[in-house]
């Protein structure tokens, strides 16, 4: 019945909304997600009475609940907007079980998406900030004037890290052929010695971003409604109230952040979920 197919409808819409509005002016709606939510809320009570089981309501209220506990910690520690958090329980209210006519999951739905969640935020927040550095020099360059300046960490770091991994190897290769084996050791400690390398990389190069490009001093008269204050360890953008206690404090600047706008995460890691199923299961491939 075409009536089964609101909640993936309506976290479809609203998940595209979403994305559009963050990406266009890096904020989205509070109301969006709650609309979400009572849509959801207001299905599965239906459906419960209807089917004279607690079952659907209880679904959605454990998935949604759950992922919403998730998403405030991720607020609390400053890494998600109040938005992405909401968004995030919205998924879990509308969707705590698999569409029909879609692909299946090993995991419940809502834990494959939230899986396949992060791994589609970190290759999208990837692409971004590297697209973002490149439209901004100045973070190139003080990506390599950091790696310069902990050059010998990492010089130790990866001579400490092969020699752990190489003696991690000739036991394999002892439990595994019986006898030490000191090429295949060698070959077997590159892979996790190259990743950890790469990863430290990446690390490196997304702190630069956030260092050299997602902040800047604004003159108070330019402050507005959503910028977020760097002094607030929360992502959370600035009200009226506290412009105008800003303005009456007599500072002539302040410095902003900015963020990657996350929500277009969202849609995609649900359709790739819908259609694709588990990611997880490529990577272990590709691996």
């Amino acid at each position: 019945m075409i009536i089964n197919y609101i909640p993936l409808a309506t976290a479809l819409a609203g998940t595209t909304i979403a994305a559009i509005w963050d990406l266009k002016t890096t904020e989205v709606p509070d109301q969006l997600p709650y609309i979400m939510i009572a849509i959801a809320l207001f299905f599965y009570s239906y459906q419960s009475i209807i089917e004279w089981s607690f079952w659907p309501i209880v679904n959605s209220l454990i998935y949604g609940l759950a992922f919403l506990g998730f998403g405030g910690f991720m607020y609390y520690i400053g890494q998600w907007g109040a938005a992405d958090s909401w968004i995030l329980a919205a998924i879990g209210f509308l969707l705590p079980v698999t569409s029909q006519g879609f692909e299946s999951t090993i995991l419940p739905f809502p834990l494959s998406y939230f899986i396949n969640l992060f791994i589609i935020g970190a290759v999208y927040m990837l692409l971004y900030a590297f697209v973002f550095a490149l439209r901004n020099r100045i973070v190139f360059s003080g990506f390599v004037t950091d790696l310069k300046a902990s050059v010998n960490i990492l010089v130790i770091g990866f001579i400490g890290l092969f020699i752990l991994f190489y003696a991690v190897g000739l036991n394999i290769t002892k439990i595994l052929y019986g006898s030490i084996d000191f090429t295949r050791a060698f070959y077997i400690s590159l892979y996790p010695v190259f990743s950890v390398s790469v990863l430290y990389l990446i690390w490196k190069f997304i702190k630069a971003v956030e260092l050299y490009g997602f902040r800047k001093k604004i003159h108070i008269s330019k402050l507005k409604v959503g910028d977020m204050l760097l002094s607030e360890r929360k992502l959370v953008g600035i009200t009226e109230e506290q412009i105008k206690h800003l303005k009456k404090s007599g500072k002539r600047y302040v410095d902003i952040r900015y963020g990657v706008p996350f929500a277009p995460a969202f849609p995609v890691a649900l359709l790739i979920t819908l259609f694709y199923g588990d990611l997880i299961l490529f990577l272990i491939n590709f691996i």
